[in-house]
C-alpha cells in the first residue's frame, strides 16, 4: 500500500543556479502613485510593489536611505522615471 495517498512525489529539480538576490530597494513616485522597486547589485529589476504596503517597512525598518538615484549607475535601471521622480527617490541597500 502506498504511503503517498494518491498524491505523486515532486520530481527532480533542475538544478538550475538561483537569480542573484535584491540589493537595494528604490521607492520612487511612477505616474501619481509609489512604487517599490527590487533590484540587484548589477541594477537589474527582480521585483516591484506598491510602497503603500508593509512589507516596504519591513524591509526599510531601521536603515536609512541615500536621497536620489541620480548616478550613471541608475541610468539603465530607472530609465522610464523622469529626473524629478529620480532625484527624489529613496535608495535602501539591503544585506547581502
Amino acid at each position: 500500500m502506498s504511503q503517498t495517498y494518491g498524491i505523486a512525489a515532486p520530481g527532480q529539480h533542475a538544478g538550475e543556479p538561483h537569480r542573484p538576490a535584491a540589493r537595494y530597494l528604490v521607492v520612487i513616485d511612477s505616474e501619481g502613485g509609489r512604487i517599490a522597486r527590487l533590484f540587484t547589485a548589477q541594477r537589474e529589476a527582480v521585483g516591484e510593489f506598491d510602497a503603500g504596503t508593509d512589507d516596504l517597512v519591513r524591509l526599510t525598518g531601521g536603515r536609512t536611505p541615500a536621497h536620489g538615484a541620480t548616478g550613471p549607475e541608475w541610468d539603465a535601471a530607472l530609465a522610464g522615471h523622469s529626473d524629478a521622480e529620480r532625484r527624489a527617490a529613496e535608495v535602501y541597500t539591503l544585506e547581502p
